[in-house]
């Protein structure tokens, strides 16, 4: 397995071995012992499954707030993403800053996203699918959504602006001006 750290601190781009063969390949995807070696000790509890069927579909920002705020760790099994983590720690040095990568079922690629981020992603194939670990369970009482055009952010999210598929909800986002983040930077010795 390959980590490779992200421009922000904690956020991790992980890409298991792929076993293959004229069959096709084997990849071991999730290890709790492998992941906590790898400094992703995290006891998930749920995994959610999304199917997004136009290119296009923007899903978030989303966080969960404390008490049942959630570390993400996310993988594509068919099509691609731009997958995005936004630093909303209140005193980080990162406060607001971004980071992407593209998962693809092609590339293997999943995303570590840990607590005090703002996560979203966009879909770049027709029919893509996502499954992300979460390491609490879904609390909409403690759920908040940041529009996923805010200017102050900034965010490349690949997609024609014109073409973009939401939700009701993620359509209707607060701004990141409006958002009170519930997460406070601290520095780990």
């Amino acid at each position: 397995m390959n980590v490779e750290k992200t421009a922000l601190d904690g956020v991790l781009v992980v890409t298991p071995k792929r076993f293959g063969d004229l069959r096709g390949f084997f990849s071991e995807t999730w290890n709790q012992s492998l992941f906590a070696e790898k400094g992703i000790d995290v006891p998930f509890v749920q995994e959610n499954h999304s199917l997004s069927r136009s290119a296009g579909t923007i899903r978030g920002l989303h966080c969960q707030a404390p008490p049942r705020a959630q570390a993400k760790l996310i993988r594509v099994v068919r099509g691609r993403v731009v997958d995005v983590a936004v630093d909303v720690r209140r005193g980080s040095p990162s406060y607001g800053k971004w980071v992407s990568v593209e998962l693809s079922a092609e590339n293997g690629k999943q995303l570590f996203v840990p607590v005090g981020f703002l996560h979203g992603f966009a879909t770049l194939d027709a029919d893509t699918e996502v499954l992300y670990k979460c390491s609490d369970f879904y609390a909409p009482e403690c759920e908040a959504s940041v529009r996923f055009d805010d200017q102050e952010i900034g965010i490349d999210w690949g997609v024609e602006p014109g073409k973009v598929v939401l939700s009701d909800k993620d359509a209707r986002a607060q701004t990141f001006k409006d958002f009170l983040s519930p997460f406070v930077f601290e520095v780990t010795p």
